[in-house]
């Protein structure tokens, strides 16, 4: 097993070996920063060491000068911005104290494992959706984000879904842009009003029952607080490739405490992150490191209810953007909460304890025990009698063949195991380049602005063409025939669709409709 993990390039140190209970700290256990890639799974029961897990493997990755994404779902990871508490130095722990504080449990665990321990902060930067809790507002335009991804929020069935593509399609052709939900929300209302009904009719058309379920879904979407998570500034996901002045890697930090209600904003927003990046990177193959290592943590909220077509467009999405040096990992309790197709594609594996209390739970582990190689241990058994901080992996190789199974226990994280104080984080935002960029919301003329002054307009030229026709009509007998003038601007306006009108006008200045990548998602002017 030792010489399974002695790889001769970079590589990231995950702990030691464990055989028959005993730690080997003269086999370490290893990934090879060129995999990365190849993307990867972290799995385990509640409170089994998975978001420390995510933590070492972050803290690694920065030093080795690679950018990483966090989701920070519990508000515990922003500790990686600060050194950890070192031995002797927790509250109420004295050097060469009897073990007890946290420092003392670091000093245990780097003792076991061969671990030369440093408190470490790393550079980071911290983001929060639509300026919900704290961090940099992270939003996105409603064009951008693409009826697929907010099919799968706002919860829609395959035909509705279908029906919101129609929508997009059409403010797509027409230049009519959508920046927030009222805009979205206007085209609908427009499309099954008596001057838009026409617009769709050679295309399927828009029911109007499908167009209520989509303004009800919108509604109460919206009185989720959720209204603010799309508008502009739009977030550039090129800003999650830096590296600090030092060469290290930035730690990008969501924060979502704030947003724990919404399960499927919070995943679908992710989703919509790793999508733009897929459709704005170039190809680059393989590469001596990864461009980016995004954590897709609770990923089981991403698959829970997905229709088909967006599970076909996730299992794309993690299949190419390996090639454009981007590597995924999955964050969930078991592997069978990811669907088979993206299974396949996660060649590196930190699986942490399992339970099986329960005839569900006992299912769950055979499963899990079918996803690794053939190996020398008795899963069933290892799995259920993990300790916290321990876990069986298997990784590729440099030459992308899977390493033998390893029990290991893991090395401790050298920035704080913990969250900073709230004071300390909202510094690190008002000081971050990106604030000034991002901080406040802007509302600028797009679709809602642009129908609703339309229709302002045709009213007032109806209104003024009805007065001319009335003085007009007193007069028209004593007047002599004359040859018939063509329309003056007032009649022409009286005689188009309010909305068709402006639909067209746009149309003619835009010229093209969005090209939309896989996700359904649109490239944005950068």
């Amino acid at each position: 097993m030792a010489a399974g993990y002695a790889f001769e390039g970079d590589a990231l140190d995950l702990g030691a070996l464990l055989w028959d209970g005993v730690c080997h700290p003269d086999a370490p256990i290893r990934i090879p920063l060129p995999v990365l890639n190849r993307h990867g799974l972290v799995a385990g029961a509640t409170g089994t060491g998975k978001t420390k897990t995510l933590q070492l493997i972050a803290e690694q990755l920065s030093s080795h000068g690679v950018p990483v994404f966090l989701a920070d779902i519990k508000g515990d990871v922003s500790g990686i911005s600060a050194p950890g508490e070192a031995p002797g130095e927790a509250p109420g722990e004295a050097p060469g104290e009897a073990p007890g504080g946290a420092g003392a449990k670091v000093r245990e665990r780097a003792a076991q494992v061969g671990q030369s321990w440093a408190a470490k902060g790393f550079p980071c930067e911290f983001y929060g959706l639509g300026g919900t809790g704290p961090g940099i507002p992270v939003r996105a335009t409603v064009t951008s984000f693409g009826p697929v991804l907010l099919s799968k929020v706002l919860q829609l069935n395959r035909t509705q879904e279908q029906s919101l593509g129609l929508i997009f399609h059409y403010a797509d052709a027409k230049g009519l842009e959508l920046v927030d939900l009222k805009d979205l929300r206007a085209v609908v209302a427009f499309l099954v009003s008596d001057t838009g009904k026409a617009e769709l009719k050679g295309i399927g058309g828009l029911s109007t029952v499908t167009a209520g379920v989509i303004l009800r879904a919108l509604t109460a979407f919206e009185q989720q607080g959720a209204a603010g998570f799309f508008g502009e500034p739009e977030f550039d996901t090129a800003d999650l490739l830096r590296t600090a002045a030092d060469g290290r890697g930035i730690v990008s930090v969501l924060e979502l405490p704030s947003v724990q209600d919404k399960p499927q904003l919070f995943s679908t927003f992710l989703m919509w992150l790793l999508a733009d990046l897929f459709h704005d990177l170039p190809e680059v193959g393989d590469l001596e490191k990864p461009k980016l290592v995004f954590f897709f943590d609770e990923a089981h909220l991403l698959f829970d209810g997905a229709s088909k077509a967006f599970l076909e467009s996730i299992t794309r999405t993690v299949r190419l953007i390996r090639s454009k040096g981007v590597g995924v990992f999955f964050v969930t309790q078991t592997p069978k909460d990811v669907p088979s197709d993206v299974l396949a594609q996660l060649g590196n594996r930190v699986q942490h304890a399992l339970r099986a209390f329960t005839p569900d739970d006992a299912k769950a582990l055979k499963a899990t025990v079918r996803t690794f190689p053939n190996s020398p241990y008795d899963l069933e058994e290892v799995l259920t009698g993990l300790g916290t901080g321990e876990a069986v992996v298997t990784v590729l190789s440099e030459r992308g063949a899977p390493t033998p199974v390893a029990a290991t226990r893991l090395r401790a994280p050298e920035s704080l195991m913990g969250p900073v104080d709230t004071a300390v984080l909202d510094a690190a935002v008002e000081a971050s380049p990106l604030h000034g960029r991002y901080a406040e919301a802007v509302d600028r003329e797009s679709a809602y602005e642009r129908l609703t002054a339309e229709q302002r307009a045709a009213e007032t030229a109806a209104l003024e063409a009805a007065a001319a026709k009335e003085a007009a009509g007193s007069g028209r007998a004593a007047r002599a025939p004359r040859r018939k003038e063509e329309p003056s601007p007032v009649e022409q306006v009286e005689g188009s669709g309010i909305f068709t009108s402006l639909a067209r006008s746009i149309g003619t200045q835009l010229g093209r409709e969005i090209s939309r990548s896989i996700f359904g998602t649109a490239r944005r002017r950068r």
